[in-house]
């Protein structure tokens, strides 16, 4: 198993931060973190939203790449982004297994967490 990648200013990223319209959006696409509107350090300070990316990268170990991507479009036609079971899965290990990509520092204040996009009619200042 190798160690997941992070790339800057991606293209892919950007296309969902347009689509999501979100100030900053981290995507995974197989083992690589795609960032748009982040950098990596403010990613890999925020141990929530790196909780939430890993367990994107387990789902596409867990279906392969093309049968996870295939899985991912299907469920998101069906219930949405905000209602996607693997956004609900990673959204919930976000919260359970921040403290694994915390570095030993204490946990930041969840109100400070990476919200991601969020349900129609909420606010989404952080994307």
């Amino acid at each position: 198993m190798s160690t997941p990648r992070i790339l800057e200013n991606s293209p892919f990223a950007r296309v969902a931060r347009v689509v999501l319209r979100a100030q900053s959006v981290a995507m995974v696409l197989g083992n690589t973190v795609h960032l748009s509107g982040a950098r990596r350090e403010e990613f890999l300070q925020d141990p929530y939203w790196v909780a939430h990316e890993m367990c994107h990268i387990r789902q596409f170990r867990e279906h392969g790449f093309a049968g996870f991507l295939w899985k991912y479009l299907v469920e998101s036609v069906r219930v949405g982004y905000y209602a996607n079971r693997f956004e609900a899965e990673a959204r919930q290990a976000g919260r359970d297994e921040a403290h694994l990509y915390a570095a030993g520092r204490p946990l930041p204040d969840p109100a400070q967490m990476h919200q991601g996009a969020r349900t129609p009619g909420q606010d989404s200042t952080r994307g």
